[in-house]
């Protein structure tokens, strides 16, 4: 019996709302594979501006994989387009600082330091082509000795990765940390 009543209050609600195969997304199609929610009770307002901030810092270690908390950038503009919300009331920026640096080098300088070319390359491209700005903590470039021809082309520079993000949040960006 408890197990009945447990299947019913967890496993089937899960069952009902969510899709169980992850679709490819409509705005940056080679990443960011989302699921469908039926009928959320916490509904998404897609007449609203959206405008996050993700806060950046960490690698997870696998030079030969893409980082995921760039990936999730890419989740949050394909998750919101299938949802209704308009692209052009999405607003997205990453502020990468510490060992994430790293993940915006240009293929030769990550070619240099892990002798594969950087795998999070097309997802910047991708990501930058549908206007998210990407910012680099400044004194980690300088701490880090990396130049602004080390980085992605598309890549800012800010004078540190605390002036971004008050920044950003200043113009109603909301800050999203994992």
């Amino acid at each position: 019996m408890k197990h009945t009543i447990l299947f019913i209050l967890v496993v089937l609600p899960g069952i009902l709302f969510c899709q169980k195969e992850s679709k490819k997304g409509t705005v940056i199609t080679e990443y960011g594979k989302t699921y469908e929610v039926k009928n959320p009770d916490f509904k998404t307002n897609t007449t609203d501006h959206l405008k996050a901030v993700f806060d950046v810092g960490r690698s997870f270690g696998d030079s030969t994989k893409v980082n995921p908390l760039i990936h999730t950038a890419a989740r949050y503009l394909n998750m919101h387009v299938d949802a209704g919300v308009p692209l052009a009331h999405l607003k997205v920026a990453l502020v990468i600082h510490g060992n994430a640096a790293n993940d915006i080098l240009n293929n030769k300088k990550y070619n240099e330091k892990f002798s594969v070319n950087n795998p999070n390359t097309p997802l910047i491209s991708a990501l930058t082509d549908k206007g998210v700005q990407i910012i680099l903590c400044g004194q980690t470039a300088a701490h880090r000795k990396i130049s602004k021809s080390d980085v992605h082309p598309k890549i800012q520079i800010a004078l540190s990765a605390m002036t971004a993000l008050v920044q950003l949040q200043n113009k109603n960006y909301k800050l999203i940390n994992f």
